[in-house]
């Protein structure tokens, strides 16, 4: 079924919204547009993921969206608390944030973030698998939609909705506000064993909380703390650390 984007205008009068039924990225039609800005498609034919990586746009079945904002601190951490806060109030399912820009489902990735800062804005892009009911094979084992788990299917545009208002929220928080709400929401921001692939090679530890950049603390075995600016975070081992 086609996204309601009558219903979402209708809301948000004040804002621009684009709608597109199939286009390359959301992120690429974002970009040039004035701050506020919001666009939305029903496929995205090379919709884009972390490190190069496409994100997989299924027609008519996700949230695919593109936001214009401010190039704020620790702005995609605040983006993964609207995320896993729409889709709880949209459709009940209640959602783990893997630091910086995963939401989970129990070990299954569900919706993801990536912020790109073009000319000074903000191009915040977010792919939420709504009522997917399978995956290619590459991801099969570690992705999941709203509807594999809720048994149903869901009106995207609710969660759209549910999204533009919480970002609004989450968004006019200051940074020591994100970070806390972040930590008491992910079960990845301390406490957690976890390997991440770094270009010196992998860490392997216990994530110990976020620095006040909101970079990620983990630490090692032999006591020492490793700083984390970017790069794929997976639990290792099973279960959290001690």
């Amino acid at each position: 079924m086609s996204l309601d984007i009558a219903a979402i205008r209708a809301r948000f009068p004040e804002r621009k919204i684009e709608y597109y039924e199939s286009l390359d990225s959301t992120m690429h039609a974002a970009t040039g547009q004035a701050r506020g800005s919001v666009v939305l498609a029903g496929e995205q034919r090379a919709g884009m993921g972390r490190h190069g990586h496409t994100w997989h746009s299924e027609p008519e079945s996700g949230v695919y969206c593109s936001m214009v904002l401010a190039p704020v601190p620790v702005l995609t951490l605040a983006l993964g608390l609207a995320t896993a806060e729409a889709i709880a109030r949209a459709t009940g399912i209640a959602c783990d944030l893997r630091w910086p820009n995963d939401v989970m489902i129990g070990d299954r990735k569900v919706a993801g973030i990536l912020v790109q800062l073009v000319e000074g804005d903000a191009i915040a892009g977010i792919g939420i698998n709504v009522n997917h009911r399978a995956f290619p094979a590459e991801l099969s084992a570690e992705a999941t939609s709203l509807a594999l788990v809720g048994g149903r299917l869901y009106a995207r545009e609710e969660i759209v909705c549910a999204l533009l208002d919480a970002a609004d929220a989450h968004l006019a928080h200051d940074t020591e506000t994100v970070l806390n709400l972040f930590t008491n929401a992910s079960t990845f921001a301390a406490g957690r064993r976890v390997r991440v692939d770094q270009p010196g090679g992998a860490v392997e530890g216990v994530t110990a909380g976020l620095n006040p950049d909101g970079f990620l603390i983990v630490r090692r075995d032999d006591g020492t703390d490793t700083l984390i600016y970017a790069g794929g975070v997976r639990a290792a081992g099973t279960g959290r650390g001690k």
